[in-house]
Order: C-alpha cells, then structure tokens, then sequence
C-alpha cells in the first residue's frame, strides 16, 4: 500500500528474476534505453499533450447544430463514445501489465497511461468547446465582456500602442500575434482567442499533471491533476486557472530545493535557480493574481524553512539560491511589476455578483455571474451539519489527516501557508468592502483555498495509506508472523490495486469532463447562463460578413474593432445579478439607472 502510484522501476525489494523471468541480452539492452529518465519523461510529455490535442481535433468531426438540445446532447455522446473507444483499450493494457507484466514494464505503463488520462480529461472539455462553437469562428463570449477586453488589448498591441494598467499581458500578446500570423492581423483578434481558448483548455490536464509529477508519483499527481484540472478550467480564461493550478506544485519543488542547498553544487544551485525564477516570471506575466494570495503565507513559510543555524556557508548557498530565483523572475515580470506598483491603488475593483453576496465563509463552490435562476437566497445549498454537506466534512477530515500526519512533507507545507495566508486576505478585503466600496477580486481566493483543500486531502489519503501500511507491516514482523524479507503486502497486490483506482479515475473525469462541457453548450440570453457565451459567439458576422452557420438570430452583429481604453470609475460596487428593486437591500443604495432619472 505504500506505493500506490509505482514510480521506482528496480529497487531492493524488486527481483528483475523473479517478476520477468529469464531475459535474453538483446532484451535487457533494449529494456535499459527505454528505462532511462530522460526518455520516461520525454514519453510521458508527449504521450499527455497528444492525448489532449488529439482527441479535440478529433472532436472537430461531430456534425451536430449545437444550437438545439438535441443536437447538444448527441455531441455530448459522441465525444463520450470517443473517449470510450480511446480510453478502454488504455486501461485494458494498464490492467493486463498489472496482472501479467512485470512490475518494470507496469511501472512504464502506468507512467503513460497516467499522462494520457490527464490529457483526455481536459481534451474532452476542450472537444466540448469545438462542439458547442461548432460553424463559428468567434470565442466564448464573442465582443463581451472578459473576451471582448481581451480582444480590445489584443488589437492595441497589433497598433503599436501596448497596454498600459496592471492585466497581465503576456496571452494578450499571444492573441496579438496568433491573430498576425493566422488572420492577418487588426480585426482578426477574436478569431485568435476562438483558436487558443480550445488549445489552451485541452492543455491544462497535461500541465497539471507534469507540474504535480515534480512532486509526486503518477497516481498521486492523477488523483490532484484530473479533479483539480475539471473544477478549475474555465474554457473562456483558461489561461488564469492553469497559473494556480501549475505555481502550487512549483512552489512546493522550489522550497524542496531550497531545504536541500548543502548537497548541490554552485554550478547546479545557479542552474536550479534561474530555471525557477523564470519558470515563475513567465507565469506571472500569464497570470498574476495567483501570486498575490500565495505571497503571505508563502512568504512566512520561506522565513521558517530558511536553514538559519546551519552554518554561514549553508546560508550564504541559500541566499544565492534565493537570490538567482528572485531576481531572475522580478527580471522577466518587470514589466507588470512595474505597472502595479506605479498603477495598483488607481485600480479598483468594483464589480460584485452572487458570489459577493453569500457567506464568506462558504469556499467548496463556485458561481460565475452567470446564475441563471440561483441567487443568494437559494445559493449555496445548506448542509446537514452546521450547514456543511457530507462532501465538505469527507473533505475537511482528509485535510485534518494529510495536516496531522503529513506535516513534514513539502507540499502539505506550501499548500496549508498559502490556504492561511489567501483565507486571511479574503476576510480582510471582504470586511473591508462596505467602507471601502471595493471588491478587490476578493472571490477568486474561493478558487486557490478549495485547490488547497483539495491538495491536502489528497496527500492525506497518500500518507494515511503509507502510514497504515507501515503500521500492519510491522505489527505482522513484531509477531514473527511475516517472513523476514519481501514486503507484508505483496507488490503485486500493490500495483493491481493501483490500476483500479486509476480505472476510477478515469470514469471520474469522463463523467466531470461531460459536466463540464454542458455548462458551455448555447443557451439564449433569457437564460442567464454559462452557455450564454456560447450562444453569443453565434451571433455575431463571420470575417466574410455573412452569419454564422448555425447563427440564432437573422440579424448577426457587426465585428467591432478598437483599442483597449480602461473604464471611467464610477466611485461604488456595482451589483451585477440583481434587479433594480433589490439594489438597495443589496448594495445599500438605489440602481444607478434610476438615480440619473431623477436627476
């Protein structure tokens, strides 16, 4: 039970003999080229990305109008039927080699097969999205909203003019320049983030699963990557989403190198440095928020990991360390650095919807400002205890074991600092919002502590398992009724049990992967929800001026091309979801649209 995600191919406890038998030379070669890390790796990359990317082109073959729920549910299917045909005769090698195959070729196996679960959970959503877009060039959200912001930006960087404020601008650019390269440029912004929308979504399971593979065993990164990866993505930003799911496991690899100074050389510490640091630059330029709810905690954890009384010469290497990673990252994130130290307190937040009018303590859900008919009267369910449901206690109690008995491992350690430190900042910004008239993206700390939870409870269930597995093997040895050498749980047993939990798995993030899709699917604007998006990228004119294949309305819109400008601040929260009579037992004040009739 010690290892249910089988990483180590040979080991003390490993017989080459006794699991494959009698090998002949030229197999045995064959075998150790395959076996080296850097090929398993390099396996385990493309195996994840071309899972993803693959089955979302191949999704582009479902011929339904998206449009009808008729026509959604039958795509639905058949990007199922897809998976199914993919993904079986996948686990049906996983479990032949669990069962027959030696545990060196299993451990290879399941590597893979791993890596390809976590692509095709995600390529499915992705798929999803090709479905639910299918006949139109334009991106969830088409000229509103988030895109729309996205696109003006985009179009202000093709004009030479940059953007100026404190948005991360590096997938603003990428949009710039797919539109460049693939549309000819000004006007084709939109027709960008319709392509890289898809692309990005179908590659968040891979990146969370390479990301988690730093730290963890393949079952292990599975079991975080899959449920994290489907709870988190949002096809409109996908980009902001994988950030938080990538830095965590970052971090934690980060803070394991800095415990471990004293056995690198300076050449590697250097080396390890610089790779870190600018890992972390790029993502802040992806996405910045995550950084600003991790730094607390993760701040006040760097203070109490820093080896202090090891001596001058181990400090001084952590300070290089330190020091390489830092400056290295402020380096490449200069430029946003700079925008929001020069910008940040001349940028407000103001915008409000549901999930500023719940209990702030609530954070195991999420609710866009697509509600359809859920408000906060009706929004969150109340629990049967306390008004916790039976998921949020299965949940807390698997935190309580991974924070009790898992204390020493790293990535209980980054994720329990930066659950504090952002739980800490979410209570401040929203205590804060009634004086202050500001939101301060306050919210979106729902996102990274339910990451947080999620990561803990995982790891809990890892270590609960090595512990209790250590616990029966040495009751067994003390009663002398184990023999002295091989383990009390045979491998076997090991590995088979592990093949049928990541079988579960699968099933998992084939059924997540579905839910996730159909909240995208079109629906009219009567319906206030998620698949509002959709519905809205089949309105508006194709490059060649004529309406979307499968287009709603008879009258599509005009492709609106212009620069980014920021918003004038209106100087008070602005309550989206709801309505004009409700605004004063919302927000304390009357809609403005009926305060400038008055006037």
């Amino acid at each position: 039970m010690t290892d249910l995600a089988t990483d180590r191919l040979s080991g003390p406890n490993v017989s080459p003999g006794a699991d494959d038998g009698a090998r002949t030379a030229d197999r045995a070669a064959g075998d150790r080229w395959f076996e080296q890390r850097r090929v398993l790796v390099a396996a385990e990359i493309l195996v994840s990305a071309v899972a993803a990317l693959g089955f979302t082109l191949l999704c582009g073959h479902i011929s339904v109008n998206p449009l009808n729920r008729i026509g959604q549910v039958s795509g639905l299917a058949k990007i199922q039927q897809y998976a199914a045909v993919i993904g079986l005769p996948i686990l049906a090698v996983l479990v032949y080699t669990a069962y027959r195959g030696g545990l060196r070729r299993h451990g290879i196996v399941q590597r893979l097969v791993c890596g390809a679960l976590a692509g095709l959970a995600t390529g499915v959503v992705a798929g999803g999205v090709v479905v639910a877009l299918r006949g139109t060039p334009w991106p969830l959200g088409g000229q509103e909203g988030d895109p729309s912001v996205l696109i003006d930006m985009a179009t202000s960087m093709m004009h030479g003019h940059g953007i100026s404020g404190v948005y991360p601008p590096l997938f603003p650019a990428a949009i710039a320049f797919w539109s460049e390269l693939r549309y000819g440029g000004v006007g084709g912004a939109g027709f960008a983030l319709h392509d890289l929308q898809i692309v990005c979504s179908a590659l968040v399971g891979p990146l969370s699963y390479l990301a988690w593979r730093l730290m963890l065993r393949p079952f292990w990164a599975l079991a975080i990557a899959v449920p994290s990866a489907l709870v988190f993505l949002d096809p409109i930003r996908p980009y902001s989403h994988v950030t938080m799911i990538v830095l965590l496991p970052l971090l934690a690899a980060c803070l394991r190198e800095l415990r471990r100074v004293g056995e690198l050389s300076t050449r590697s510490l250097w080396l390890r440095g610089l790779g870190f640091g600018a890992a972390f630059g790029i993502l802040f330029l992806w996405y910045s928020g995550w950084f600003v709810w991790s730094a607390p905690g993760l701040f006040l954890l760097t203070l109490f990991l820093f080896p202090w009384r090891a001596g001058r010469q181990t400090v001084r290497r952590t300070l290089l360390f330190l020091a390489a990673t830092l400056v290295t990252a402020g380096v490449i994130g200069s430029p946003l650095l700079y925008n929001m130290i020069r910008l940040g307190a001349d940028t407000p937040d103001r915008y409000a919807y549901i999930v500023n009018y719940i209990d702030p303590a609530y954070v195991l859900g999420w609710m866009s400002d697509r509600s359809g008919s859920l408000t906060y009267h009706n929004w969150p369910q109340s629990g049967e205890l306390a008004g916790q449901t039976g998921f949020a206690i299965m949940l807390i109690t698997a935190v309580g074991i991974g924070v009790g008995l898992g204390l020493r491992n790293m990535v209980v350690r980054v994720a329990a600092a930066v659950l504090a430190g952002a739980w800490l900042m979410r209570f401040w910004f929203a205590s804060h919002m009634a004086h202050s008239q500001t939101i301060q993206l306050y919210p979106r700390t729902t996102w990274i502590i339910m990451y947080c939870l999620l990561i803990l409870a995982v790891v809990g269930l890892m270590t609960g398992l090595e512990r209790g597995a250590g616990w029966v093997e040495r009751l067994f040895r003390s009663g002398g009724r184990a023999p002295s050498a091989g383990p009390v749980i045979p491998r076997r047993v090991t590995k088979q049990l592990a093949a049928g939990l990541i079988c579960a798995l699968a099933l998992f993030a084939t059924m997540g992967a579905s839910w996730s899709v159909d909240r995208y699917m079109p629906q009219p604007e009567s319906t206030n929800s998620m698949g509002l998006d959709a519905w809205r990228a089949h309105t508006i004119k194709k490059k060649d001026g004529t309406c979307p294949k499968f287009s709603p309305v008879q009258k599509c819109a005009d492709i609106i091309t212009k620069d980014w400008k920021p918003e004038t601040d209106k100087g008070f929260i602005w309550c989206a979801n709801v309505s004009t009579e409700d605004w004063p037992a919302v927000c304390g004040r009357q809609a403005p649209w009926v305060t400038d009739q008055k006037k």
